[in-house]
């Protein structure tokens, strides 16, 4: 018997709660058919205490959680979120262009982590998982820092940099585990939880 996504996925309607184009790329790469979910204004924080490696696990959850009274049945609802650690600490978003150049000079030289965190919703289901990869950086002149800085705005983007702009391809001299988890889902791993549901 032939096993495609159409096997896989079935009837079920996957929404993603993202407003992220990367990671609806992402998803349709493994043939799912991607439905935009209503974007939610949720807040992020999380507490203090938490281990590096559980903050973006924790913030998908939180993510996910604000549509758990709206789920259908038939529908997999998937929400994410990818936080660098360098040197145990936890980068975010940038605020400014001042916050990006500062962490990207704080990767420079540097192996770093890149965590996601995924939560699969359904009307009678939620399941959180979480993927991890190491990143190492090149060293990165000033002059390359302000020149990508400026011309890509990466301020959307954790740890300010996107694996697969030009800072990727001049900038990483090697990684260790899944490269799409880096742009914002790990799909091999994300795919196995999907089979589950």
């Amino acid at each position: 018997m032939e096993v495609g996504p159409k096997q896989i996925f079935g009837n079920k309607k996957l929404l993603l709660a993202s407003a992220s184009p990367r990671r609806r790329e992402l998803l349709g790469m493994i043939g799912a058919e991607v439905h935009q979910a209503c974007i939610k204004n949720v807040n992020e924080s999380y507490p203090h205490d938490l281990a590096p490696e559980e903050v973006a696990p924790f913030i998908s959850k939180k993510k996910a959680e604000a549509y758990a009274t709206e789920m259908e049945p038939g529908e997999i609802l998937v929400t994410a979120d990818t936080v660098v650690i360098d040197g145990g600490k936890v980068l975010g978003k940038p605020r400014d262009a001042a916050d990006a150049v500062s962490m990207l000079k704080e990767l420079s030289g540097h192996v770093h982590k890149v965590v996601t965190g995924v939560t699969l919703l359904s009307s009678s289901r939620i399941d959180t998982f979480s993927e991890t990869t190491y990143v190492e950086f090149a060293e990165l002149s000033d002059e390359e820092i302000a020149y990508y800085v400026e011309h890509y705005r990466p301020f959307d983007k954790a740890g300010a940099y996107g694996i697969q702009e030009w800072i990727g391809y001049i900038g990483v001299t090697g990684i260790r585990g899944d490269y799409y988890n880096v742009m914002g889902l790990p799909l091999r791993k994300l795919y196995e939880y999907l089979k589950k549901m």
